[in-house]
């Protein structure tokens, strides 16, 4: 009887898959090796070795002269944001007149363009006002009823008043959406922390600076948010639930708070000094830099939004370079959404690589990092024994240029093949 059980549970398991390509970037090490061969048996990899036997029944996909990488990683995406184009509304439209069925279905084709890009995770950083639908359209993907990367969701995020848009209305409207929750005081804070891990965020993401611009001495300056004493009780409620807590912060006051107060990632960090440096360094804090975001869509030079604009871009690089000198654990984010989702993810590894991170360490970055950020260490990110088989190719060698990354052809997710544009 148990041999016909177990002969049943064999006939039933599908077969091997094998991967075949003429390179392999496992996501770990500074350099390619040759062959490629990866053994998958459902979504997982069981085999990666040049010298592994193909199993008999195997289904076998040739790559060809291609290199095979790990699934990349997106740490800082805003699926339910559309950009803020000027001539379409811009940031308050989405909120003031894009209905939440509409929102889900535009953050349904965002989450199909990650994986077409050879994004096989991302950690979504909040919904700008759509409440908990990253955690929907999470559900959506992992019950396979839309096709998308995996997603650590971070819900609604957490700010203080005057801390978030939306602003600048007639201040007799005292109800108008926020794109985030908002909460004053440790108490508010805690039970806000409390309320978003409670319907399913993987992160907690806080805001610790809002607005920023140039001072008459030439200084950016940015307007903290939440004290030490209401951050604090978030990331205890976040590490209470083996979670996490992302923070935004652009400098100052805000991030010397965000450090003090244990948030475990300070995304953006335009302007990081030696002092916040040497604490991340000493605390282990992760820093997901986003830079392209910041080169895009300058006001005119001779207006205080122009001058923060090229302010923060003159600021940004260094500290990415003095982060990456002091070894700061870096992951890539590239703020999308905060671009429309229509142009390419990939460009943000061109723009670490001119800033002084190796090819090797940039594709990193996006793999065994942030995987280990993630508290997935061995399972993504890597091509490896027992890890998931999320497998990305491209043609050329992304460590002799990294633009290669943004000619994503072949994408596999879980052991199933969602892109093959072998030609």
């Amino acid at each position: 009887m148990i041999a016909l059980v177990l002969s049943a549970a064999l006939a039933a398991a599908p077969p091997p898959v094998v991967i075949k390509a003429a390179r392999l970037f496992d996501g770990r090490s500074d350099k390619i090796t040759s062959p490629a061969l990866v053994v998958i048996q459902g979504e997982r990899i069981v085999a990666a070795s040049s010298g592994a036997a193909v199993p008999q029944g195997a289904q076998v996909i040739d790559l060809g002269d291609a290199t095979l990488l790990p699934g990349l990683i997106d740490s800082h995406t805003h699926l339910f944001l559309q950009g803020e184009v000027p001539s379409e509304g811009g940031y308050d439209h989405q909120l003031l007149y894009d209905g939440i069925a509409l929102r889900a279905a535009r953050a349904t084709v965002s989450a199909r363009r990650a994986l077409e890009q050879g994004f096989t995770t991302i950690r979504d950083v909040e919904t700008e006002g759509a409440g908990y639908g990253d955690v929907g359209i999470k559900q959506a993907v992992d019950r396979g009823y839309i096709p998308g990367p995996r997603i650590f969701a971070s819900t609604r995020a957490i700010s203080t008043s005057g801390g978030y848009p939306l602003e600048g209305y007639a201040p007799e409207l005292v109800n108008l959406p926020r794109g985030v929750q908002i909460v004053d005081g440790p108490i508010e804070a805690r039970k806000a922390a409390r309320e978003q891990l409670e319907r399913g965020a993987d992160w907690i993401k806080v805001y610790m600076t809002h607005r920023s611009w140039v001072d008459r001495k030439g200084n950016l300056v940015s307007q903290p948010t939440l004290t030490v004493e209401e951050l604090r009780p978030i990331v205890d409620e976040a590490h209470g639930w083996g979670r996490k807590v992302a923070c935004h912060a652009y400098n100052g006051m805000g991030l010397r708070r965000a450090l003090d107060g244990g948030c475990d990632s300070i995304e953006h960090g335009l302007e990081l000094d030696d002092a916040a440096v040497a604490q991340m360094v000493k605390q282990g804090t992760w820093y997901c830099p986003t830079l392209g975001v910041y080169y895009r869509d300058w006001a005119p030079e001779d207006t205080p939004a122009g001058q923060r604009d090229r302010k923060r871009v003159a600021l940004h690089g260094p500290s990415f370079q003095r982060a990456l000198k002091a070894g700061v654990r870096i992951v890539f984010g590239t703020d999308v959404g905060g671009f429309p989702w229509s142009e390419p993810i990939a460009p943000e590894f061109v723009r670490m690589a001119e800033l002084g991170m190796s090819p090797a360490a940039a594709i990193r970055s996006a793999t065994s990092r942030a995987a280990e950020m993630l508290d997935m260490a061995g399972e993504l990110g890597v091509v490896s024994q027992g890890a998931y088989a999320d497998l990305v190719a491209v043609r050329g060698n992304p460590l002799e240029d990294v633009k290669e990354l943004g000619k994503v052809f072949f994408v596999m997710k879980g052991g199933k093949v969602f892109k093959n544009d072998q030609r």
